[in-house]
Protein backbone atom coordinates (compact mmCIF):
# COMPACT_ATOMS: atom_id res chain seq x y z
CA UNK A 1 0.00 0.00 0.00
CA UNK A 2 1.05 3.88 -0.72
CA UNK A 3 3.24 5.23 1.81
CA UNK A 4 1.42 8.73 1.43
CA UNK A 5 -2.06 7.47 2.36
CA UNK A 6 -3.39 9.76 5.27
CA UNK A 7 -6.51 8.09 6.20
CA UNK A 8 -6.10 5.01 8.62
CA UNK A 9 -9.69 4.17 9.54
CA UNK A 10 -12.80 4.62 7.48
CA UNK A 11 -16.18 4.79 8.93
CA UNK A 12 -18.97 2.31 7.30
CA UNK A 13 -21.83 4.67 6.78
CA UNK A 14 -24.17 2.30 5.36
CA UNK A 15 -27.77 2.37 7.75
CA UNK A 16 -27.13 5.05 9.37
CA UNK A 17 -29.09 6.91 7.27
CA UNK A 18 -31.98 5.03 8.46
CA UNK A 19 -31.79 4.72 12.15
CA UNK A 20 -35.62 3.88 12.96
CA UNK A 21 -34.96 0.85 11.07
CA UNK A 22 -31.95 -0.50 12.43
CA UNK A 23 -33.40 -3.18 14.56
CA UNK A 24 -36.02 -3.76 11.51
CA UNK A 25 -33.48 -4.64 9.15
CA UNK A 26 -31.44 -6.06 11.91
CA UNK A 27 -34.11 -8.97 12.47
CA UNK A 28 -34.62 -9.11 8.66
CA UNK A 29 -30.93 -9.79 7.81
CA UNK A 30 -29.99 -12.10 10.80
CA UNK A 31 -33.02 -14.34 9.65
CA UNK A 32 -32.14 -14.35 5.95
CA UNK A 33 -28.59 -14.49 6.98
CA UNK A 34 -29.64 -18.30 9.39
CA UNK A 35 -31.55 -19.65 5.67
CA UNK A 36 -28.77 -18.87 4.03
CA UNK A 37 -26.45 -21.04 5.88
CA UNK A 38 -29.27 -23.73 6.67
CA UNK A 39 -29.99 -24.02 3.01
CA UNK A 40 -26.77 -24.17 1.35
CA UNK A 41 -25.15 -25.91 4.22
CA UNK A 42 -28.19 -28.46 2.92
CA UNK A 43 -27.53 -28.82 -0.03
CA UNK A 44 -23.66 -29.68 0.26
CA UNK A 45 -24.51 -32.48 2.58
CA UNK A 46 -26.96 -33.38 0.55
CA UNK A 47 -24.64 -33.89 -2.79
CA UNK A 48 -21.91 -35.30 -0.47
CA UNK A 49 -24.57 -37.91 1.09
CA UNK A 50 -26.71 -38.74 -1.93
CA UNK A 51 -24.74 -41.50 -4.77
CA UNK A 52 -26.90 -40.37 -7.24
CA UNK A 53 -25.96 -36.43 -6.89
CA UNK A 54 -22.43 -37.19 -7.49
CA UNK A 55 -22.42 -35.68 -11.12
CA UNK A 56 -20.89 -32.91 -12.60
CA UNK A 57 -23.99 -30.59 -12.29
CA UNK A 58 -24.17 -31.39 -8.36
CA UNK A 59 -20.22 -30.92 -7.78
CA UNK A 60 -20.28 -27.56 -9.08
CA UNK A 61 -23.80 -26.60 -7.60
CA UNK A 62 -21.65 -27.87 -4.01
CA UNK A 63 -18.98 -25.23 -5.02
CA UNK A 64 -21.26 -22.47 -5.94
CA UNK A 65 -22.85 -23.26 -2.69
CA UNK A 66 -19.68 -23.49 -0.59
CA UNK A 67 -18.36 -19.85 -2.26
CA UNK A 68 -21.90 -18.49 -1.62
CA UNK A 69 -21.63 -19.37 1.96
CA UNK A 70 -18.26 -17.90 2.21
CA UNK A 71 -19.23 -14.35 0.09
CA UNK A 72 -21.87 -13.86 2.86
CA UNK A 73 -19.95 -14.57 5.54
CA UNK A 74 -17.35 -11.79 4.53
CA UNK A 75 -20.06 -9.05 4.59
CA UNK A 76 -23.22 -10.33 6.73
CA UNK A 77 -21.68 -10.56 10.00
CA UNK A 78 -19.86 -7.06 10.00
CA UNK A 79 -23.19 -5.67 8.74
CA UNK A 80 -25.42 -7.16 11.87
CA UNK A 81 -22.54 -5.78 14.27
CA UNK A 82 -22.70 -2.55 13.23
CA UNK A 83 -26.30 -2.05 12.96
CA UNK A 84 -26.10 -2.58 16.51
CA UNK A 85 -23.06 -0.71 17.54
CA UNK A 86 -22.25 3.24 17.11
CA UNK A 87 -19.02 2.38 15.93
CA UNK A 88 -18.65 1.82 12.67
CA UNK A 89 -14.88 1.69 12.60
CA UNK A 90 -12.95 -0.24 9.83
CA UNK A 91 -9.36 0.11 9.37
CA UNK A 92 -7.64 0.00 6.38
CA UNK A 93 -6.03 -3.31 6.37
CA UNK A 94 -9.73 -4.67 7.52
CA UNK A 95 -11.48 -2.40 4.45
CA UNK A 96 -8.48 -4.24 1.92
CA UNK A 97 -8.86 -7.57 3.16
CA UNK A 98 -12.95 -7.33 2.98
CA UNK A 99 -12.67 -6.05 -0.60
CA UNK A 100 -10.79 -8.76 -2.04
CA UNK A 101 -11.92 -11.67 -0.08
CA UNK A 102 -15.70 -10.52 -1.07
CA UNK A 103 -15.04 -9.88 -4.37
CA UNK A 104 -12.50 -12.67 -4.79
CA UNK A 105 -15.59 -15.24 -4.47
CA UNK A 106 -17.86 -12.89 -6.08
CA UNK A 107 -15.55 -13.68 -9.35
CA UNK A 108 -15.62 -17.41 -8.46
CA UNK A 109 -19.06 -17.50 -8.10
CA UNK A 110 -19.26 -16.03 -11.88
CA UNK A 111 -16.43 -18.49 -13.00
CA UNK A 112 -18.72 -21.90 -11.76
CA UNK A 113 -21.62 -20.91 -13.21
CA UNK A 114 -19.82 -20.57 -16.68
CA UNK A 115 -18.04 -23.89 -15.67
CA UNK A 116 -21.80 -24.97 -14.99
CA UNK A 117 -23.61 -23.93 -18.23
CA UNK A 118 -20.16 -25.82 -20.21
CA UNK A 119 -21.37 -28.55 -18.15
CA UNK A 120 -25.15 -28.85 -19.63
CA UNK A 121 -23.63 -27.53 -23.29
CA UNK A 122 -21.89 -30.97 -22.80
CA UNK A 123 -24.33 -32.82 -22.01
CA UNK A 124 -26.69 -31.82 -24.55
CA UNK A 125 -24.52 -31.22 -27.51
CA UNK A 126 -22.07 -34.32 -26.52
CA UNK A 127 -23.79 -36.45 -24.67
CA UNK A 128 -21.66 -39.72 -25.69
CA UNK A 129 -18.55 -37.86 -24.91
CA UNK A 130 -19.84 -36.32 -21.65
CA UNK A 131 -18.15 -39.12 -19.50
CA UNK A 132 -14.47 -38.65 -21.05
CA UNK A 133 -15.01 -34.61 -21.31
CA UNK A 134 -16.59 -34.07 -17.60
CA UNK A 135 -14.63 -36.75 -15.53
CA UNK A 136 -14.18 -35.92 -11.47
CA UNK A 137 -10.40 -34.72 -12.08
CA UNK A 138 -11.44 -32.01 -15.06
CA UNK A 139 -14.39 -30.63 -12.96
CA UNK A 140 -11.83 -30.56 -9.93
CA UNK A 141 -9.60 -28.34 -12.50
CA UNK A 142 -12.24 -26.12 -13.37
CA UNK A 143 -12.92 -25.37 -9.40
CA UNK A 144 -9.03 -24.47 -9.17
CA UNK A 145 -9.06 -22.41 -11.64
CA UNK A 146 -12.24 -20.25 -10.77
CA UNK A 147 -10.86 -19.82 -7.11
CA UNK A 148 -7.48 -19.08 -8.49
CA UNK A 149 -8.54 -16.41 -11.59
CA UNK A 150 -11.31 -15.11 -9.46
CA UNK A 151 -9.02 -13.92 -6.72
CA UNK A 152 -6.08 -13.10 -8.85
CA UNK A 153 -8.69 -10.19 -10.19
CA UNK A 154 -9.85 -9.40 -6.82
CA UNK A 155 -6.26 -8.82 -5.71
CA UNK A 156 -5.67 -6.60 -8.63
CA UNK A 157 -8.43 -4.70 -7.83
CA UNK A 158 -7.35 -3.79 -4.20
CA UNK A 159 -3.92 -3.27 -5.44
CA UNK A 160 -5.49 -0.47 -7.76
CA UNK A 161 -7.55 0.80 -5.08
CA UNK A 162 -5.33 0.64 -1.99
CA UNK A 163 -2.17 1.83 -3.67
CA UNK A 164 -4.12 5.37 -3.75
CA UNK A 165 -3.72 8.29 -1.46
CA UNK A 166 -7.28 8.87 0.94
CA UNK A 167 -7.26 12.21 2.24
CA UNK A 168 -10.64 14.13 2.01
CA UNK A 169 -12.52 12.13 4.34
CA UNK A 170 -13.40 8.51 5.60
CA UNK A 171 -16.67 8.24 5.34
CA UNK A 172 -17.47 5.28 3.24
CA UNK A 173 -21.33 5.36 2.10
CA UNK A 174 -21.82 1.79 2.26
CA UNK A 175 -22.67 -1.32 4.83
CA UNK A 176 -18.96 -2.85 3.37
CA UNK A 177 -15.80 -1.78 1.94
CA UNK A 178 -17.55 -1.74 -2.14
CA UNK A 179 -15.33 -0.08 -4.86
CA UNK A 180 -16.74 2.97 -5.73
CA UNK A 181 -17.74 3.94 -2.19
CA UNK A 182 -13.75 3.99 -1.17
CA UNK A 183 -12.30 5.42 -4.69
CA UNK A 184 -14.38 8.08 -4.14
CA UNK A 185 -12.46 8.79 -0.78
CA UNK A 186 -9.37 9.31 -2.86
CA UNK A 187 -7.57 12.36 -3.73
CA UNK A 188 -5.56 11.23 -6.69
CA UNK A 189 -7.97 8.49 -8.11
CA UNK A 190 -7.82 9.09 -11.93
CA UNK A 191 -9.61 7.89 -15.00
CA UNK A 192 -6.70 5.56 -15.53
CA UNK A 193 -7.78 3.87 -12.27
CA UNK A 194 -11.17 3.69 -13.12
CA UNK A 195 -10.37 2.26 -16.43
CA UNK A 196 -7.92 -1.08 -14.67
CA UNK A 197 -10.98 -1.20 -12.52
CA UNK A 198 -14.05 -1.38 -15.18
CA UNK A 199 -11.51 -3.87 -17.04
CA UNK A 200 -10.75 -6.26 -14.42
CA UNK A 201 -14.53 -6.22 -13.55
CA UNK A 202 -15.87 -6.55 -17.09
CA UNK A 203 -13.15 -9.22 -17.29
CA UNK A 204 -14.92 -11.06 -14.58
CA UNK A 205 -18.80 -9.87 -15.50
CA UNK A 206 -19.15 -9.75 -19.25
CA UNK A 207 -16.37 -12.66 -20.14
CA UNK A 208 -18.31 -15.53 -17.71
CA UNK A 209 -21.47 -13.88 -19.26
CA UNK A 210 -20.42 -14.28 -22.98
CA UNK A 211 -19.74 -17.65 -22.20
CA UNK A 212 -22.80 -18.78 -20.55
CA UNK A 213 -24.67 -16.68 -23.45
CA UNK A 214 -22.70 -18.71 -26.05
CA UNK A 215 -23.35 -22.32 -24.32
CA UNK A 216 -26.91 -21.74 -24.12
CA UNK A 217 -27.01 -20.90 -28.16
CA UNK A 218 -25.19 -23.83 -28.83
CA UNK A 219 -28.07 -25.88 -26.57
CA UNK A 220 -31.04 -24.20 -27.75
CA UNK A 221 -29.68 -25.02 -31.38
CA UNK A 222 -29.34 -28.56 -30.22
CA UNK A 223 -32.42 -28.66 -28.21
CA UNK A 224 -35.09 -27.38 -31.15
CA UNK A 225 -33.60 -30.10 -33.35
CA UNK A 226 -34.78 -32.91 -30.97
CA UNK A 227 -37.28 -34.96 -32.96
CA UNK A 228 -39.15 -36.03 -29.47
CA UNK A 229 -41.19 -32.91 -27.74
CA UNK A 230 -40.69 -34.88 -24.30
CA UNK A 231 -37.19 -35.08 -24.84
CA UNK A 232 -37.04 -31.03 -25.42
CA UNK A 233 -39.07 -30.63 -22.50
CA UNK A 234 -36.73 -32.79 -20.76
CA UNK A 235 -33.31 -31.39 -21.79
CA UNK A 236 -34.69 -27.53 -21.58
CA UNK A 237 -35.93 -28.57 -17.98
CA UNK A 238 -32.21 -29.73 -16.72
CA UNK A 239 -30.91 -25.86 -17.51
CA UNK A 240 -34.10 -24.03 -16.04
CA UNK A 241 -32.77 -23.42 -12.62
CA UNK A 242 -29.09 -22.80 -13.79
CA UNK A 243 -30.50 -20.01 -15.72
CA UNK A 244 -32.49 -18.40 -13.40
CA UNK A 245 -29.66 -18.14 -11.05
CA UNK A 246 -27.66 -16.77 -14.02
CA UNK A 247 -30.12 -14.21 -14.75
CA UNK A 248 -30.86 -13.07 -11.07
CA UNK A 249 -26.69 -13.28 -10.50
CA UNK A 250 -25.68 -11.19 -13.53
CA UNK A 251 -28.73 -8.87 -13.52
CA UNK A 252 -28.19 -7.43 -10.12
CA UNK A 253 -24.24 -7.56 -10.45
CA UNK A 254 -23.92 -5.81 -13.93
CA UNK A 255 -26.17 -2.74 -12.62
CA UNK A 256 -23.82 -2.27 -10.17
CA UNK A 257 -20.44 -2.55 -11.65
CA UNK A 258 -20.66 -1.84 -15.07
CA UNK A 259 -22.64 1.37 -14.98
CA UNK A 260 -21.25 5.28 -14.93
CA UNK A 261 -20.59 6.15 -11.35
CA UNK A 262 -21.52 9.16 -9.68
CA UNK A 263 -21.80 10.27 -5.93
CA UNK A 264 -25.48 10.44 -5.96
CA UNK A 265 -25.84 6.82 -7.22
CA UNK A 266 -23.89 5.47 -3.78
CA UNK A 267 -27.61 4.50 -1.99
CA UNK A 268 -29.41 3.31 -4.75
CA UNK A 269 -25.57 0.94 -5.06
CA UNK A 270 -26.41 0.07 -1.27
CA UNK A 271 -29.89 -0.81 -1.63
CA UNK A 272 -28.61 -3.26 -4.65
CA UNK A 273 -26.07 -4.55 -2.83
CA UNK A 274 -28.18 -5.51 -0.07
CA UNK A 275 -29.54 -7.75 -2.70
CA UNK A 276 -26.74 -9.18 -4.51
CA UNK A 277 -25.13 -9.94 -0.80
CA UNK A 278 -28.09 -11.21 0.94
CA UNK A 279 -30.97 -11.94 -1.55
CA UNK A 280 -29.30 -13.80 -4.02
CA UNK A 281 -27.26 -15.72 -1.79
CA UNK A 282 -30.84 -16.83 -0.21
CA UNK A 283 -32.56 -17.38 -3.95
CA UNK A 284 -30.03 -19.65 -5.09
CA UNK A 285 -30.56 -22.46 -3.00
CA UNK A 286 -34.30 -22.42 -2.98
CA UNK A 287 -34.60 -22.22 -7.11
CA UNK A 288 -32.11 -25.50 -6.91
CA UNK A 289 -34.65 -26.83 -4.47
CA UNK A 290 -38.11 -25.78 -5.84
CA UNK A 291 -36.53 -26.75 -9.82
CA UNK A 292 -35.42 -29.99 -9.02
CA UNK A 293 -36.76 -33.09 -8.27
CA UNK A 294 -33.69 -34.85 -7.67
CA UNK A 295 -32.42 -32.18 -4.96
CA UNK A 296 -35.79 -32.20 -3.51
CA UNK A 297 -35.57 -36.26 -2.77
CA UNK A 298 -32.19 -35.51 -1.38
CA UNK A 299 -32.88 -33.19 0.63
CA UNK A 300 -35.98 -34.46 2.17
CA UNK A 301 -33.64 -37.64 3.02
CA UNK A 302 -31.34 -35.25 4.96
CA UNK A 303 -33.41 -33.60 6.61
CA UNK A 304 -35.05 -36.93 7.66
CA UNK A 305 -31.95 -38.38 9.01
CA UNK A 306 -31.32 -34.99 11.15
CA UNK A 307 -34.62 -35.26 12.34
CA UNK A 308 -34.26 -38.91 13.49
CA UNK A 309 -31.25 -38.50 15.20
CA UNK A 310 -32.38 -35.41 16.96
CA UNK A 311 -35.13 -37.38 18.01
CA UNK A 312 -32.77 -40.77 19.23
Amino acid sequence: MSNHTTVSTFLLWGFSSFPDLRGLLFVMIFFSHGIILTANVSIMVAVKLSHNLHTPMYFFLCGLSFSETCSTMAIIPRMLVDLLSDSKTISLPECATQMFVFFGLAANNCFIMAAMSYDRYTAIHKPLHYPILMTHKICFQFITASWMVGFLVSLGIVIVVFSLSFCDSNIIQHFFCDISPVVSLACDYTSRHEMVIFGLSAFVLVGSCVFIVMSYVFIVSTVVKMPSAKGRYKAFSTCSSHLTVVCIHYGFAGFVYLRPKDRDSFCEDMLMAVTYTVLTPLLNPIVYSLRNKEMQTALRKVLGKTGSSLRG
